[in-house]
This record gives C-alpha cells, sequence and structure tokens, in this order.
C-alpha cells in the first residue's frame, strides 16, 4: 500500500461520500451569482471586464484554497475522532505516505473548484481575450497556495486534539492572512510591501492582479509569489520530516 492508494481511497471517500460533490455545488453557486451580476452590466468596458476576471479569479482562488484547507484539518483529526485512524495505521503504509495520499486528496477539491471556475473565466473575459491568462494563473498560483495552506491544515489537524479545534484553528489561519488583503490599500513601500509580500494569500492576489488588471508581464512581480512558494516547499518538507511523529492515535508530537 503506497499514498497513490491513499490518495485513491482518501479521494473516493471524499467525492462518492457526498463531501466534494457539495461543497463544489456551493463553490458554484457563488461564482453564478458573481458572473450574473457581472455578465449583466452593460455598462462594463474592457478595463472593467478585466477587473470582473481578476475579481473571479480572486474569489475562485481564496474560496478553493478554503475548502482544501477545510478538507486537509479534518484529514487526521477527524479520522481520530470517528475511530477509524488506529486501522489506517495498520496497513503496510508509511506514515508519509498517510499523509501525502491526503494532502493529493484535498487538492483535487481546489481542482474541481478550478474547472468550475474556467467557463466563469470565458464568460467574463471572452470580449478583451483574458480567459486562457487568467485560467493558466488560476491553475500555477491557486495550486502554490493550496499546497501551501493544506499542508499547514494537515499539521494543525495532526497536532490539535480535537477536529473542532483543527477546523476553527485553520478557519482562523485563513482569516487572518486574508483580512488584511479587504483593507484599504498598503503603503507601496517599507512596512506595507513588506506586510503584503509575507502574507502568501495578499502576495498572489497581488501578483495576479498585476497582471490581469494592470497588463504586467508575468515575470515583473514574480517576487511576489516567493511567499508562496516557500511557504509550500517549508510545509512540504516539515509533514515529510515530522510525519513519523505527528501521524499517531494521539494528539502531539511523539519522542520516536
Amino acid at each position: 500500500m503506497s499514498a497513490v492508494v491513499v490518495a485513491e481511497q482518501e479521494s473516493r471517500d471524499l467525492w462518492v461520500g457526498g463531501r466534494g460533490p457539495l461543497l463544489v455545488f456551493a463553490f458554484s453557486v457563488l461564482l453564478s451569482a458573481m458572473t450574473y451580476l457581472a455578465a449583466t452590466n452593460r455598462a462594463m468596458n474592457f478595463l472593467e471586464q478585466r477587473e470582473a476576471v481578476n475579481l473571479t479569479v480572486q474569489v475562485s482562488l481564496t474560496v478553493g484554497v478554503l475548502l482544501t484547507l477545510l478538507v486537509s484539518a479534518d484529514a487526521i483529526s477527524g479520522e481520530r475522532e470517528r475511530g477509524t485512524l488506529e486501522a489506517l495505521l495498520l496497513t503496510p503504509v508509511s506514515r508519509r505516505g498517510i499523509v501525502g495520499g491526503k494532502l493529493v486528496a484535498a487538492l483535487t477539491l481546489w481542482l474541481a473548484c478550478l474547472v468550475v471556475t474556467v467557463p466563469y473565466l470565458w464568460v467574463l473575459g471572452r470580449g478583451v481575450a483574458v480567459a486562457g491568462q487568467a485560467a493558466l494563473l488560476t491553475l500555477i498560483v491557486g495550486t502554490l497556495v493550496a499546497v501551501g495552506l493544506g499542508g499547514l491544515g494537515l499539521l494543525i489537524s495532526a497536532l490539535t486534539s480535537s477536529n473542532k479545534t483543527s477546523l476553527a484553528s485553520s478557519l482562523l489561519l485563513l482569516l487572518v492572512l486574508f483580512a488584511p488583503t479587504q483593507l484599504p490599500a498598503l503603503p507601496k513601500t517599507g512596512i506595507g510591501e513588506a506586510l503584503v509580500r509575507v502574507n502568501p494569500i495578499g502576495s498572489s492576489l497581488h501578483y495576479v492582479s498585476q497582471v490581469l488588471v494592470n497588463r504586467r508581464s508575468w515575470t515583473y512581480d514574480l517576487s511576489y509569489l516567493l511567499s508562496p512558494a516557500l511557504l509550500a516547499v517549508v510545509v512540504c518538507g516539515v509533514l515529510i520530516a515530522t510525519s513519523p511523529r505527528i501521524v499517531k492515535l494521539t494528539a502531539g508530537v511523539s519522542s520516536e
């Protein structure tokens, strides 16, 4: 039994069990409402179309990552509470394989949200030929953020003593990261720019906006992707290094 088998089993539980389709349906309802409001604005000009596409990408990225984070936050602590983790630990698969499989399964939810988003981007961006670029940006940047925060969700899930604590902590983490993006624009230099750059969500949304709305080249503000990339690498490294000690029947880090 390998990480691939764990990923297949976890994905089957997520999608056949009904959680995945329900979450994606709610996500599609949200995007449908946004697209309808944007598409029926007859006064929309080229710049406003780009802003509408950018808004759709940002909502897709934020909500898709939120759903991925919730699934990963339930991955270990939820199994502990449901009494199914012991059976998984008795299978011939390493702790790293369990963590890797669960992370891949959680990321399938993000990819499903991306697939749902593409038609909406086409509807909003066909007049300015930006739909393809927006879809590719969403895939690259969104996946980078989803890997990092999904991995953090798994760490929180393994280290917390209850599923409610894991879910609440993960939601609080996302709120802390997302809230600054909704505040008035921070200064472009000094502390303001530093706060944007160190926030993986804020820096990702800034990068997307620069490409889609301000028509910057993909390499112009590429340094803003350093934060989400670093988060993904560090979190995956920590999971690989610590999974033998944190994936167990009780929360915390063992001394093994």
